[in-house]
């Protein structure tokens, strides 16, 4: 079934099959943070992300929610959708943490009253720059009425997540979306993972997510298999 290389990119590669519907996508265990500045290997982690991201998303699926997903081919393979995605990374945000922390100046871990929800313009060459409504309106990323389905579908998201891993005492800082169009239907695509939200432990508060690789706080391995465990229990 896996055919071309379609794209590499720092976490993932997508190859092309012989259905132009359907995608493989491949999870590697590469880690970066700030901007590719910072490289390295966080062992077994392309199996925690994809295992992960099986779950959270047919987890979604049960709630009427639409992802690429399709079936799960191996360890680190995943069957998808082919997506034209959407150029923005939408993050929603329930505790202040990361560039919220920077840019707001309120306490680390402080819980907000209601979920923040921003979007960020996915190019590389720009640093992916936090955007607003009028920004992605004169750049025409996405039409006033999907930027509004996009809001909806990421706290429909957030509501089901949280409530989800709050059972597993994981509490869901923050957390990256990347939607994608199947004709004119809008999927929920990317991955769900410890590489992709803000996860830390609801009693002690320990970070449990890549932040440990940006931080270099230690035993990153652990901390993403201690999150996979949680989410399969």
């Amino acid at each position: 079934m896996q055919e071309r290389l379609l794209y590499e990119g720092k976490a993932k590669r997508v190859y092309a099959t012989s259905d132009p519907q359907q995608v493989v996508v491949e999870f590697k265990d590469d880690a970066t943070a700030f901007n590719g500045m910072k490289r390295g290997q966080i062992a077994g982690k392309g199996e925690v992300n994809a295992a992960m991201s099986v779950r959270l998303f047919r987890l979604l699926a049960d709630h009427g929610m639409a992802t690429h997903f399709r079936q799960q081919l191996d360890a680190r393979r995943l069957l998808t959708d082919y997506l034209r995605m959407v150029p923005l990374e939408v993050v929603v945000r329930n505790r202040v943490a990361g560039s919220l922390q920077k840019r707001t100046g309120l306490p680390e871990g402080t819980e907000l009253a209601e979920p923040v929800v921003e979007f960020y313009y996915k190019n590389d060459a720009l640093g992916d720059p936090l955007l607003n409504g009028d920004h992605i309106r004169i750049l025409q990323l996405a039409s006033p009425d999907r930027v509004a389905r996009l809001r909806a579908d990421a706290l429909g998201i957030n509501h089901v997540l949280t409530g989800f891993l709050a059972d597993r005492k994981l509490l869901l800082v923050d957390f990256k979306l990347e939607f994608g169009m199947v004709d004119d239907v809008l999927k929920l695509g990317d991955e769900i993972s410890p590489d992709t939200c803000r996860l830390w432990d609801r009693d002690s508060l320990t970070k449990l997510d890549k932040d440990r690789f940006r931080q270099d706080l230690g035993d990153v391995e652990g901390a993403y298999q201690e999150v996979l465990r949680r989410v399969l229990s």
